[in-house]
């Protein structure tokens, strides 16, 4: 790269990390919304802006035609709901529930060192050839235990490249892609999967009072993009990343050895999921959990509605499993304490959602979000201005908020409740919405200084390369940004084009 194009892009990445650090938190940032609300519906009732709308109802097929005019919060019954409702607006929270019923889960086999005894069995084994194509592809799956894989996987994949006589700020750069570049990617449902999902029906309640959009409603695309993810990320690596760095001519690490006790309880826990997997599969088989109207194991079926609460099952059987053989549970009270450990963690997250509730339910009382929604759709018809060239648009603007803003589900927050009801009104299904968002929200995750593991992430390469800076992270992780929105977007380009379905029962089109 040019001296010139250097100091560009170094230019750029000082602009982003000024205007990044001048952001409040997340939770001020809702406050600072919630207040903005509802100044602006008092500005908008004053103004009597109203708009018309078709309103599908999905329980008998029928179309309505109504009429809403923006409430105002500015006034004696707007403080009256704000004060009686805060405590409900929390407790009806949709992502709430399911990301604490997940948590539950996670907590138990992360606390029990199942996750990252796993992790590390998975990439020390892997053949040498494999080792790229393992160490992303272990990053993109660390993301069913929240942020396990940036503390154990990417100080492991340096360590695994350097035992291996390879640069290890590149298999620090190939973990960093798999989790936090293909953060939306997997092969099983995370806990972001229920947080999203419950964003997006209170969004799509706009349109349709009776949508309910399911935590599995983009699992068919994010099974795919984990192998489509990993394969980018492993070219990436071994073609770009890895032959820039040059040669690492430093004395070779050694990787400690899973322990005799370690792999009892990786068997033990194997043995425990196949077993588990086999039950819910002869629960299907024998209707237990299909429709009992349709036979369907996928429309409104006990099924769906309980993935959530599988998952959890999953985790925690298996946690218990892995617990018991290496003896990290010799009591009920330790398996109680590990939960409750991992539980704790979520209290910001707690935080964040009472706040993040109000200000859903703000927009959703003072009419702001349909209004906005609806007018922003005629102004879509209107330029023409629809279908894929709007999607590819939409992630776009998703990956430039994400340089500024971390969070996926403070940011889900705010958009989903615009864009969600706005494309339905051009017939664009909520899960196609959620799934554009959530490409752009991760492929700048590992581009943006603002990521909270970033300085975690340079202090770890600074055991290689004490030169090592912001600016080698980012140089390093361009490539992997750049090839990663680009493949993701020419897979949602064909999903499109052949109206292939996201999730089990989760369409293209509405």
């Amino acid at each position: 790269m040019k001296s010139k194009e250097k100091q560009s892009v170094k230019q750029f990445l000082n602009i982003v990390e000024h205007i990044g650090n001048k952001l409040p938190h997340p939770v001020t940032m809702f406050i600072i919304l919630c207040a903005a609300v509802v100044i602006l519906s008092e500005v908008l009732s004053i103004l009597e802006v109203s708009v018309e709308f078709e309103k599908i109802n999905t329980a008998d097929g029928s179309v309505s035609t109504s009429s809403v005019f923006c409430v105002s919060l500015f006034n004696a019954d707007g403080l009256r709901y704000i004060l009686t409702n805060a405590v409900k607006n929390f407790i009806e929270f949709a992502p709430l529930g399911s990301v604490l019923t997940a948590m539950l889960g996670v907590a138990v086999a992360d606390g029990t060192g199942l996750i990252s005894t796993a992790l590390r069995k998975i990439v020390v084994t892997a053949p040498s050839h494999l080792i790229t194509f393992v160490v992303v592809f272990a990053g993109i799956i660390s993301n069913l235990a929240s942020d396990v894989g940036y503390v154990i996987l990417i100080p492991l994949g340096g360590m695994i490249f350097h035992s291996v006589g390879r640069h290890p700020i590149a298999g620090i750069s190939a973990a960093f892609a798999g989790v936090s570049g293909g953060f939306s990617a997997n092969l099983l449902l995370s806990t972001l999967d229920p947080m999203l999902s419950g964003l997006t029906s209170e969004a799509a309640s706009v349109i349709d009072p009776f949508y309910s959009v399911s935590p599995a409603c983009n699992w068919y695309f994010i099974i795919v993009s984990t192998f489509i993810i990993t394969i980018i990320g492993s070219l990436v690596t071994e073609k770009i990343v890895e032959p820039r760095l040059g040669e690492y001519n430093k004395t070779k690490v050694n990787i400690e050895d899973i322990t005799a006790s370690e792999n009892k309880g990786l068997i033990a826990a194997g043995i425990t999921a196949v077993i588990y997997t086999a039950i819910i599969f002869a629960l299907c088989a024998t209707n237990v959990l299909t429709n009992q109207t349709t036979g369907s194991l996928i429309e409104n079926s006990p099924f769906m509605d309980s993935i959530v609460t599988l998952v959890a099952l999953f985790f925690i059987i298996c946690g218990l499993s892995y617990g018991v053989c290496t003896g990290k549970f010799r009591s009920d009270k330790d398996v109680v304490e590990t939960a409750s450990a991992g539980m704790a963690a979520l209290g910001g997250y707690l935080v964040l959602a009472f706040f993040s509730a109000q200000f859903v339910n703000y927009f959703s009382y003072t009419n702001i979000g349909t209004i906005a929604a609806v007018k922003g759709a005629e102004i879509l018809k209107t330029t023409g201005f629809t279908g894929l060239p709007l999607i590819i648009a939409f992630i776009f603007l998703c990956s430039v908020i994400n340089l500024f803003m971390g969070s996926a589900s403070a940011k889900w927050a705010i958009m989903a409740p615009i864009f969600v009801p706005m494309f339905m009104s051009i017939g664009l299904a909520p899960e196609l919405t959620q799934i554009a968002y959530r490409i752009g929200d991760s492929v700048t995750n590992i581009i943006s200084p603002l990521m909270s593991y970033f300085s975690m992430i340079i202090a770890v390469a600074q055991k290689y390369d004490k030169n090592c800076g912001l600016g080698t992270i980012i140089s390093s992780m361009l490539p992997y940004s750049l090839f990663f929105a680009a493949g993701w977007t020419v897979q949602l380009i064909i999903w499109y084009i052949f109206n292939l379905p996201l999730g089990p029962g989760a369409n293209m089109f509405i």
